[in-house]
């Protein structure tokens, strides 16, 4: 239909209201007139294009096809160089270190076992990483190991590299990507096959049980269910653990009873452990001056092994292999360090003026007279001198010279935080519960910073 069909249309349908009432005629009027405007808009309004009738044009180009081989070659080592790791296996040698990282190279092999700064790689303990560069005919072209037992600050990389006709060996320094693991566990069978589970390194269990030993025996107080936690210093270098640092905090809940330590430094290596609230963790005299063995006779009546004798036993003895390691039991000076007839070898040492501790039957004395001493420190080793069965330590603890039961003497507590420093270890404790708060929730839980 026309525009001018539809306007016709309209305006014959609105001549009847026209013939009405005045006010209807102005209502009629306006709706005739805005109709106009609308289907005039309509009119002159453009109507869109159908995209069927839009013109169609096809553009051609020609890409190049990628060099494969070139891309291969880029990806390619350099010069056709591999690099090869391989770590020190116990019994190792250096023909069959480089035979495993592919080095055929006499030159190379000679230069190692003959230059004095190349020659520690013949000496690295097993487990220590070493990596090669050599080309496609086994040539040595650069090697790389780290140097130390990884528990000081000296560690450094020796680096070999071909230069020229010949080889050049420098040794560089390390550096470490520091970082504080987390650890917890429970006990099962023993302290180290929870460790050993937990992935906690030895010398962090070994740490565990100086920090504990003034209130665990942990060779006869723990229990099946006992749970540790512990947060702990490492060092890593190209993603390999070289070394592991200083327990920051611990958690141990030995037979319900649960007991925490927060490392605090007082500047440089000075410092101590304490607890949540700053009381210092570290006791007078250790529990035991052996880390690890069992109590075969106590601080009771018996009858004397050799003599037949109903008599008291004034000390007690810890069995252990001949040659396990004596610690000091707490700070002191060397008061007597020979033979002691039916002591055997013996050590005793003086803690101020009233106390003494005695160790007795060693096979080896490893302290004089003399000689000051720190808690937990080597003095000698368990051995089966004097009047004894066999290998054990008779250890006697004595106030004013009078060997009483070390079990039921309460020794008092080394001095605990006040002042600044209170209010500086807070801090620090605060973080460290939060740690142990993010560890408590699971089993066996494991984190790194």
């Amino acid at each position: 239909m026309s525009l001018r069909a539809k306007l016709l249309e309209v305006a014959s349908a609105l001549l009847p209201a026209l013939r009405t009432s005045p006010k209807t005629r102005v209502i009629s009027g306006s709706a005739v007139v805005l109709s106009l405007v609308a289907f005039g808009a309509a009119g002159v309004a453009p109507m869109a294009p159908d995209a069927a009738d839009l013109p169609v044009t096809m553009v051609v180009e020609e890409l190049p096809v990628p060099d494969l081989n070139a891309q291969i070659a880029s990806l390619s080592p350099a010069a056709g160089q591999f690099v090869a790791e391989e770590r020190v296996r116990p019994g190792d040698n250096l023909s069959a270190l480089l035979d495993r990282l592919g080095v055929n190279d006499p030159q190379a092999a000679s230069f190692l076992r003959s230059d004095p700064a190349a020659r520690p790689l013949l000496g690295l303990r097993p487990g220590r990483r070493v990596q090669a560069t050599i080309d496609g005919d086994g040539r040595l072209i650069s090697a790389a190991a780290l140097l130390g037992d990884g528990r000081d600050d000296d560690t450094r990389k020796l680096v070999v590299r071909r230069s020229g006709a010949g080889f050049a060996a420098e040794q560089q320094p390390v550096a470490f990507d520091n970082r504080v693991e987390m650890r917890s566990g429970e006990i099962r069978s023993s302290l180290f096959a929870a460790t050993d589970a937990a992935q906690v390194p030895d010398s962090v269990a070994m740490q565990l049980v100086e920090i504990f030993s003034s209130d665990i025996d942990f060779a006869s107080d723990l229990r099946k269910g006992d749970r540790f936690q512990v947060v702990y210093e490492t060092a890593w270098q190209d993603g390999e653990m070289v070394r592991t640092g200083r327990v920051l905090a611990a958690e141990f809940t030995n037979a319900g009873r649960t007991l925490q330590a927060v490392w605090f430094g007082r500047g440089g290596n000075d410092g101590g452990y304490f607890d949540l609230q700053g009381k210092a963790l570290r006791k007078a005299f250790l529990k035991s001056p052996l880390a690890f063995s069992r109590v075969t006779s106590g601080f009771a009546m018996r009858i004397h092994p050799i003599s037949g004798q109903w008599k008291q036993h004034k000390g007690i003895d810890f069995a252990a292999a001949s040659g396990t390691p004596i610690r000091s039991t707490g700070d002191g000076t060397v008061e007597f360090a020979g033979n002691a007839g039916g002591y055997g070898n013996m050590v005793v040492i003086r803690h101020g003026n009233l106390y003494t501790t005695a160790y007795a039957h060693m096979s080896r004395i490893a302290a004089r007279r003399g000689m000051r001493v720190s808690q937990g420190e080597l003095i000698g080793y368990v051995g089966s001198t004097g009047w004894s069965t066999g290998p054990h330590l008779h250890y006697e603890f004595r106030v004013n010279n009078v060997a009483l039961n070390p079990n039921s003497i309460v020794v008092p507590h080394a001095q605990s935080l006040a002042g600044v420093e209170l209010q500086h270890f807070r801090s620090v404790a605060a973080d460290m519960g939060h740690r142990f708060s993010l560890m408590s929730g699971e089993k066996l839980q494991l984190a790194a910073r």
